[in-house]
């Protein structure tokens, strides 16, 4: 009896074995599974992970200020555009903050005493876009702007043989829309929309004869408004390189 007894109590013992076994890789795979959204309580891991992805980061705008539009072009190109103007300084619009808006014309009428008159007309206008939450980053709010314009000048009250081209070599992006309006006399328009980073320059430039001169000379209208493009969007790297330098200048010198 005593014997039997023995060898009852080792098989149970054995048996027993598989169960504590069993238990063990229970309790080893639920520890896994709480890691990876196993067998959790509701709302475990709401505190360990976002449950929404983080916004993107907007681009810094490349551009802080504007150029004054009055001096964006070189007092022989205005000599060139506008002949006889009024005030080769220009005429600056009023503006409640330039480094987001500005806008700068000139007129004049050039006397040829029996040959005739020429009368031109020159805008530049600038407008700035800064990044923005809701709105989008500065660029693609500027290139938003951009097309607007385009599509602006295309429209123009009165506007007849109306031509559309892209205009190389100027900014990011640019393009020229040349017509003509019917008035006292006829007037050649162009406009060039250009997009510099952060910055859209709309420079509208139009020319015409009166008292017996001959019209304008479109294509050189279209070149001398190209021209004067340019030079206005150099004028914006420009006034921000010197707003850098002052304060660069001020910040410590790195050790």
């Amino acid at each position: 009896m005593h014997r039997s007894a023995s060898r009852l109590t080792r098989l149970l013992a054995c048996a027993a074995v598989p169960v504590i076994l069993t238990v063990a890789g229970c309790s080893s795979d639920s520890g896994k599974d709480s890691g990876s959204g196993g067998d959790k309580k509701p709302g475990a891991s709401s505190s360990a992970k976002p449950s929404g992805k983080a916004s993107a980061t907007l681009e810094k705008a490349a551009f802080a200020t504007l150029s004054d539009p009055c001096k964006s072009i070189q007092t022989a190109t205005v000599d060139t555009l506008v002949p006889e103007a009024k005030d080769k300084n220009g005429t600056a619009t009023k503006s409640n903050d330039l480094t987001t808006r500005a806008s700068c014309s000139w007129n004049g009428l050039d006397e040829d005493g029996l040959k005739g008159s020429q009368y031109r007309w020159l805008s530049i206008s600038l407008v700035r876009y800064d990044s923005h939450a809701s709105l989008g980053s500065a660029n693609k709010r500027a290139e938003e702007q951009f097309n607007k314009q385009v599509e602006t000048a295309k429209a123009a009250e009165g506007a007849h043989d109306v031509k559309v081209e892209q205009a190389g070599g100027i900014g990011d992006q640019a393009s020229s829309v040349v017509y003509g309006v019917k008035k006292d006399v006829d007037f050649f328009n162009t406009t060039i929309v250009a997009r510099t980073q952060n910055v859209v320059i709309t420079l509208d430039y139009n020319g015409a004869a009166y008292e017996g001169a001959g019209a304008p000379d479109q294509a050189k209208l279209l070149e001398n408004a190209i021209a004067a493009a340019k030079e206005t969007v150099a004028s914006i790297g420009t006034a921000n390189q010197q707003q850098k330098q002052p304060e660069q200048q001020a910040s410590p010198s790195a050790q």
